[in-house]
C-alpha cells in the first residue's frame, strides 16, 4: 500500500452564517441565502460538495486525457442531487439527512465515439476521490478540541 497523504482545511465562522477559509492562498467563504439566514456572501455547503465532486471528475478528467494522449478540448458537468431537508432543518423525518440521490451528466468535447466517451467518464470516475468517497461508505470522525 502506497503512502497516505493527509489533506487538510481549516474553516472558522464567527457571529453569521459564513463560513471562512484560507486554501492554498485561496480565499473561500460558504454562506447560506439571505432567505434562510446568511448573507449570500458566497454558495452553501451543499452546492460546494456539488461542485468539488464536478471539479473532481473534471481534473481527473484532464489528469487522464494528458496521459492517454487524448485531446480533450472541454468538459461540461451537470450534478442535481436530491435530500429532503427535514433532517437539516432538526424537523423529524425517516429520511436520511444527507443526499439520496446524485446524478452527473457529463459533456466531453473530444475527438471519440460516444462508447468511448462513456469508457472513458466510467474511467474518470472509477478514479475520481470525491466519486468514490460518495459511492462507497467512508468513515468520518468528529471531536471536540
Amino acid at each position: 500500500m502506497s503512502a497516505l497523504k493527509t489533506i487538510s482545511v481549516t474553516a472558522s465562522m464567527g457571529n453569521s452564517a459564513a463560513v471562512y477559509a484560507d486554501i492554498r492562498d485561496h480565499k473561500v467563504v460558504i454562506d447560506q441565502p439571505a432567505n434562510a439566514g446568511g448573507t449570500n456572501e458566497g454558495p452553501t455547503p451543499l452546492e460546494y460538495f456539488l461542485f468539488s465532486l464536478a471539479g473532481c471528475i473534471a481534473s481527473i478528467a484532464r489528469i487522464a486525457a494528458m496521459q492517454q494522449k487524448i485531446e480533450l478540448r472541454g468538459m461540461e458537468l451537470k450534478v442535481d442531487a436530491t435530500l429532503n431537508p427535514a433532517g437539516l432543518l432538526g424537523k423529524e423525518t425517516d429520511d436520511r439527512v444527507g443526499f439520496q440521490t446524485i446524478a452527473v451528466d457529463a459533456s466531453i468535447d473530444a475527438d471519440l465515439s460516444e462508447d468511448e466517451k462513456k469508457a472513458f467518464l466510467d474511467a474518470v470516475c472509477d478514479r475520481c476521490p470525491l466519486h468514490d468517497n460518495i459511492k462507497l461508505e467512508t468513515r468520518v470522525d468528529h471531536q471536540l478540541v
